[in-house]
């Protein structure tokens, strides 16, 4: 019988409490967590209760020593990732890391040039959740296999609503803690969607306006983007929109492909509907698995058991990234943008803005 996993926990916020019980709800023999941290004594103390934790530090770089986990998850505010990536893969410890993994191109290629995207450990990987449920998979086979034909249109819609309240948080709405607004920290589990099937993307156009909610981040983005394919999307995000919605479309030769959900979806959550001529009888069902933590964490164990470089990986993780980073720069700059005008020597390849604020 093989050793679990040992599992340490960085920041134990509210997300923190969605990987703590994704984790129990896999087997005892696969994970187990032996090490929390936060610098608030109280909460550290009290999600070391909840889930058994034997160990708790106030120190990430003491836990690391102490502690020597073999995996860390990242549950950090955004702007604490940088580091705290860097601190783990110097450590030669693989580390998880929650959306966004940093909030910024030249942040990410940090952790790039630190050697966590090599062909061995330790790895760093993003949490992108939504590529892990059956109906994802199965859209993603169809494409790969033909059956959809050519991909011609998408709408990737992230219309949410949070409150005055919520952007009061001190490290929220601010561009040097939180990276951005809606597209940065809600649209982009369903930008990562979008990039996963349709791959790379060729130029963007946006508008993003501070409508309803005092915050120095946009409260409301719009995006339309060209794909390398020459396919073409419609983006939204927003967290203005009392009834709450995730929705993807995807317009293909011979089918369109439609998942409606909020936090997350499960197989009766999808739509196809051929095209006249077109039966698609006979694909590839769902299998069942929803998306969420628990989907790609197991899949996670399985490749550190493997020894394969766990997903998401650091390409698939930027790639999604400087959409996010696009949609800015072209709302900002107010023309078009290419994923080649993000290069290290763009204002735009340093920060979210620019280092500019709306007009």
């Amino acid at each position: 019988m093989t050793e679990p996993f040992r599992i340490a926990i960085v920041g134990t916020g509210g997300v923190a409490r969605v990987h703590a019980g994704a984790l129990a709800s896999l087997t005892a023999e696969a994970a187990r967590i032996v090490a929390a941290v936060d610098v608030d004594q109280r909460r550290l103390d009290a999600f070391r209760a909840e889930f058994g934790i034997p160990a708790g530090y106030r120190d990430l770089g003491v836990m690391l020593d102490e502690a020597a986990p073999d995996l860390v998850h990242l549950c950090t505010p955004p702007w604490l990732h940088r580091d705290q990536v860097l601190t783990c893969l110097r450590a030669r410890v693989n580390v998880l890391v929650e959306k966004p993994p940093v909030i910024s191109l030249a942040e990410f290629d940090d952790l790039v040039a630190a050697g966590g995207a090599g062909e061995r450990p330790p790895w760093f990987a993003t949490v992108f959740q939504h590529r892990f449920g059956s109906g994802q998979r199965r859209l993603k086979a169809l494409v790969a296999d033909g059956t959809l034909g050519r991909p011609l249109l998408a709408i990737c819609h992230t219309t949410w609503f949070r409150d005055q309240a919520y952007f009061d948080v001190p490290w929220r709405g601010q561009w040097e803690t939180e990276g951005g607004g809606p597209t940065m920290g809600h649209g982009i589990h369903q930008l990562d969607m979008l990039t996963d099937v349709l791959g790379d993307w060729a130029e963007v156009s946006a508008v993003a306006r501070t409508l309803a909610r005092r915050t120095r981040t946009e409260d409301v983005s719009l995006a339309h983007v060209t794909f390398a394919n020459g396919a073409v999307a419609s983006v939204v995000n927003s967290l203005l929109s009392p009834r709450e919605e995730s929705y993807l479309r995807f317009d293909f030769e011979h089918a369109t492909v439609e998942v409606t959900h909020l936090y997350g979806y499960g197989d009766d959550d999808w739509r196809i509907t051929p095209a006249p001529g077109h039966d698609l009888a006979g694909r590839p069902e769902p299998g069942g698995i929803p998306s969420g933590h628990a989907a790609q964490f197991r899949e996670v164990l399985a490749c550190l058991r493997a020894g394969r470089r766990p997903p998401v990986t650091a390409a698939d993780s930027r790639r999604t990234l400087s959409l996010v980073a696009g949609i800015y720069a072209a709302a900002f700059s107010r023309r078009p943008v290419t994923p080649g005008q993000l290069a290290p020597g763009s204002p735009f390849y340093r920060q979210m803005n620019g280092g500019t604020n709306f007009a």
